[in-house]
């Protein structure tokens, strides 16, 4: 079968083996590419990548949570899935576990999701991401009528635009290219004025997070979603004298209140417009290099590209 891989730093289609682990096997019909993705063409790593995936098996309709846990550890027990620290296997599908972009995944069972009415498996890629921007709002403890500036326009800025108000909240968006202030627009988003009870930083940079520190309110939030593997230097001042809490968040969790994966298939099922406006590209599984270079040029227009096996 096809595969998407790391080949010299390049996205590769290579022939892989057909899944054979002990897990059910699901048809790929869509793979989302995520900035994380483009990072790691950089590690060669031995896997095929993708962790945004929606398909079918046995003609059903799933979308896949991509984190593997033990199931038994202090943090899986809790709901954190996210932070297992169990024995292995254990990890990410695309990163420690072949990934979706291929024709076929094995998959864990308790990782598919079956998709809700009113969201097509083609847009269901879309459930990953969503989820990521679920949960960084529950990690602020955000309350409907709170206001909330989103700083960067990628999909996960965008995505956190449209979280924000399917739970209630009056959001802005801060973003670089016009094309993303646009769709902000069109998902609800207005433009920064003044305080913020909550920031989110999604944008992975260092100017972000500070954006994120002079924006916040005394006594505000700051979710961090947003990717850097580098050292920060945080404006200690500001973050002390407002007594803001800045909280690190990171996938998504199963905690006592509801398993976030699917309140995002939820949000997406509830509003088509998300997924119109936040991917702008699709290409077949043969045309993956030329995919990773329109995802990787934001300036062009690209927000989330969707490969389609």
């Amino acid at each position: 079968m096809r595969a998407v891989r790391s080949v010299d730093g390049s996205a590769t289609v290579v022939e892989a083996p057909v899944p054979v682990a002990d897990w059910p096997v699901l048809e790929v019909a869509a793979a989302g590419i995520c900035g994380s993705d483009l990072g790691l063409l950089d590690f060669g790593l031995p896997v095929t990548l993708g962790h945004e995936i929606a398909g079918t098996i046995d003609g059903r309709t799933y979308c896949v949570e991509p984190t593997v846990a033990c199931g038994q550890c202090d943090q899986c027990t809790a709901g954190a899935s996210q932070r297992c620290r169990g024995r292995a296997p254990h990890g990410m599908l695309g990163l420690d576990f072949d990934g979706g972009m291929a024709d076929r995944i094995a998959v864990p069972a308790d990782c598919l999701l079956e998709l809700p009415a009113g969201l097509p498996v083609a847009d269901a890629s879309l459930v990953e991401p969503m989820a990521v921007c679920r949960h960084a709002f529950r990690r602020v403890a955000a309350v409907a009528g709170e206001r909330v500036l989103v700083v960067g326009g990628g999909s996960i800025g965008l995505l956190a635009v449209a979280a924000a108000r399917a739970l209630g909240l009056d959001v802005d968006l801060a973003a670089r290219h016009p094309h993303q202030l646009a769709a902000g627009e069109r998902l609800g988003a207005g433009r920064p004025m003044g305080e913020y009870d909550i920031t989110v930083e999604s944008a992975g940079t260092e100017s972000s997070l500070h954006r994120c520190i002079e924006a916040a309110a005394p006594g505000g939030r700051v979710a961090m979603v947003g990717v850097n593997t580098g050292s920060w230097t945080v404006a200690g001042l500001p973050l002390m004298m407002k007594e803001l809490t800045i909280a690190g968040s990171f996938c998504y969790g199963r905690g006592r209140d509801g398993r976030e994966f699917a309140e995002a298939a939820a949000m997406l099922a509830a509003n088509p417009d998300i997924a119109d406006t936040v991917i702008t590209h699709r290409f077949p599984l043969t045309d993956a290099a030329e995919a990773f270079r329109v995802a990787a040029d934001r300036s062009a227009g690209a927000i989330k590209v969707v490969l389609e096996p």
